[in-house]
């Protein structure tokens, strides 16, 4: 996050880089509280810049990473006070700091912060100066600030999901040492699941150097700890989920199960902050990226920001998604002619479509086209 002095010009996203001034000018400043507090949050430290309603710095300076010494620095700033500190890496343990001492704490989107307010002379000083002017005005860039609950349940079910990559690299690793013997391996290469009861049974026996044999049994034995990992994981995510009615809701959607279901609602929390299903494809980051030029606009892959594990988590559902539903199947059929990432992309944001429609009507999904509806092959090809 970073700023220019005296010196505006058009920035990506079609919002303008501006200096403090600039910034400030004829701008209705917000009023209703008397201290505007800036956080440049790090790893150790962070730096804090308190402002009044004038825009005058109050107090500025370095504090460490702990409630006492920030409770110590803001003593004097507790009453009628607002702050805000950018969504970075662990961002949450500030946030709550920050919440039990001051009236109101707003969590700023870096991009979009970077996008108003961009630097070649950058430090935390002036990080923090700027988030508190943007402050001030009333210019910060919102991020969601999920409640407690979701934001535990999130780093249960990101437990998992590295738990399950952990298995996947343990898995490629000991097929990298089998394909070392491509003789006896040929039968192994058959079976559909090579670390089940039958593929084990032959990795046992297989004709390998010492030094391979150690590896191979080291990693299935590791693999055997990973999943009972998995296991517990997934007990602690039912616990925390168990009255949940919106992870059965989305459970009738195809394609979607156990997992996902957990997953996508953690992820986006309270639907009613998405206006509609476009809203919510743009923030998972199911929509291509648009270039507009000489009157003419053209459409490129889908876009790098947005939700990353919701988009994941979709485009993953389109697998068993097509297996199940014979509408889905056919329409991803026809549009692998464009290319089956297309399809793959715009399978993914019908599925979540349709999770919108079903988390906001609070009703479960039913397939389409039977009694005359809007079939779900017809909808996808007006979203793609």
């Amino acid at each position: 996050m970073q700023m220019i002095l005296g010196q505006s010009r058009l920035a990506p996203f079609g919002l303008p880089f501006l200096g403090l001034e600039e910034l400030m000018e004829g701008k209705d400043v917000t009023a209703s509280y008397d201290y505007h507090i800036g956080v440049d949050y790090h790893k150790s430290y962070s730096h804090l810049v308190v402002q009044d309603s004038a825009g005058k710095t109050l107090r500025s300076g370095l504090v460490k990473n702990d409630r006492q010494s920030l409770g110590s620095f803001l003593e004097r700033y507790r009453e009628n006070s607002h702050a805000v500190v950018e969504a970075t890496r662990n961002w949450m343990v500030m946030y709550d700091w920050l919440d039990d001492i001051c009236d109101d704490v707003v969590l700023a989107h870096p991009l979009k912060v970077k996008a108003i307010a961009d630097a070649k002379v950058k430090t935390d000083k002036i990080d923090a100066t700027v988030l508190a002017h943007l402050l001030r005005a009333d210019l910060v860039p919102e991020a969601w600030a999920p409640g407690e609950k979701a934001r535990e349940l999130r780093i249960a079910l990101r437990e998992r999901m590295f738990y399950v990559r952990l298995r996947t690299m343990v898995k490629n690793r000991i097929v990298t040492v089998f394909d070392r013997y491509p003789e006896q391996t040929a039968q192994l290469r058959k079976l559909a699941d090579l670390f089940g009861k039958a593929g084990r049974q032959q990795l046992a026996v297989l004709n390998v150097s010492e030094v391979d044999r150690i590896q191979i049994d080291r990693g299935l034995e590791f693999i055997g700890d990973i999943n009972n990992r998995i296991k517990q994981s997934e007990a602690s995510i039912r616990t925390m989920t168990k009255t949940n009615g919106n992870v059965e809701l989305l459970k009738t959607i195809p394609g979607i199960g156990e997992f996902f279901a957990r997953l996508i609602e953690a992820e986006i929390d309270d639907i009613s902050r998405f206006r509609s299903a476009k809203k919510l494809t743009a923030y998972a980051g199911l929509v291509p990226s648009t270039y507009s030029s000489g009157g003419k606009t053209y459409h490129g892959k889908i876009i790098k920001q947005g939700n990353k594990w919701l988009r994941w988590a979709f485009v993953e559902a389109v697998a068993p998604a097509v297996a199940t539903d014979p509408q889905l199947r056919a329409q991803y059929e026809h549009l692998k002619f464009r290319g089956t990432n297309k399809a793959r992309v715009a399978t993914a944001r019908k599925l979540l479509t349709i999770a919108f429609q079903v988390l906001r009507d609070q009703r479960p999904y039913e397939r389409r086209g039977a009694n005359g509806e809007e079939s779900a092959s017809s909808t996808i090809s007006r979203l793609s």
